[in-house]
């Protein structure tokens, strides 16, 4: 009698495994992860930073004063190139005067036009590296990092601070190929994390046309080595996602 009870109870167990197993399979998603298209400021020549304006996580606007390198050199250049502005300019003068008396020639008279415009460009140069020592914001944005502080001597084109604008956040994920025909530009998927809103949303703006092996960040073991395409998003709401925080991305209609 117990047998038959315990052969009852087991088969019963087995019957609801079976059951459970034939229901709907869950959907993972695709993992993917958020990075940002961050913009570099960066001087044009080497310099010290002698002051900083921001400091990291600061929100900062168009304009907006972000850091000054020291200016001594570029302060000489300019005054270099208004003393030859002005000895060109007194040769201009003299060769213009000659001219119109018929003492001088046409030659030197064009020889002094162009030094003058050569001098004039160089000092509208000169002007310009002069105020470029002092650099302002060229987007709106957050100070995502500094990599070079007061008193610390940054190369040429070496960036000083990174900003982060708001659009400029996006998602990364990967697909198979026979999951392609199911997307486009433009299209819609949802986006999960731990943590995160349950309507955050992102818009594919471009999905790549070559295949590559699954990348090192997409840490399972089933997805490893496989031939997968590279799609990116751009998120509903930039505000509420990290750099670097790892996601699950939904095709329309699917979900956990």
């Amino acid at each position: 009698m117990m047998a038959s009870r315990t052969a009852r109870v087991l088969a019963g167990c087995m019957l609801a495994g079976l059951l459970a197993g034939c229901g709907p399979a869950k959907d993972p998603g695709f993992q993917g992860w958020v990075e940002a298209d961050l913009i570099f400021v960066s001087p044009d020549e080497e310099g010290r930073v002698v002051k900083l304006h921001v400091a990291e996580g600061d929100k900062v606007a168009v304009g907006a004063p972000l850091y000054e390198v020291d200016d001594d050199l570029q302060r000489a250049d300019l005054n270099q190139s208004n003393a030859t502005l002005a000895n060109a300019q007194q040769s201009y003068d003299r060769a213009a005067a000659l001219s119109k008396t018929g003492s001088g020639t046409q030659a030197n008279l064009d020889a002094a036009v162009s030094a003058l415009r050569v001098a004039e460009a160089r000092v509208n140069t000169s002007q310009t590296k002069l105020a470029r020592r002092r650099m302002a914001s060229p987007v709106a944005g957050t100070i995502q990092q500094i990599y070079y502080r007061e008193g610390e001597t940054v190369p040429a084109q070496r960036p000083v601070v990174s900003i982060l604008p708001p659009g400029n956040m996006k998602v990364r994920f990967y697909v198979p190929e026979p999951a392609l025909p199911k997307l486009k530009v433009g299209d819609e998927v949802r986006v999960t994390c731990d943590g995160c809103a349950n309507d955050l949303t992102a818009k594919i703006y471009f999905i790549a046309t070559t295949a590559e092996y699954t990348p090192p960040v997409i840490y399972s073991l089933d997805e490893r080595s496989k031939l997968v395409y590279l799609i990116q998003a751009r998120p509903n709401r930039p505000d509420s996602l990290r750099v670097g925080q790892p996601v699950s991305v939904f095709l329309r209609g699917g979900g956990p």
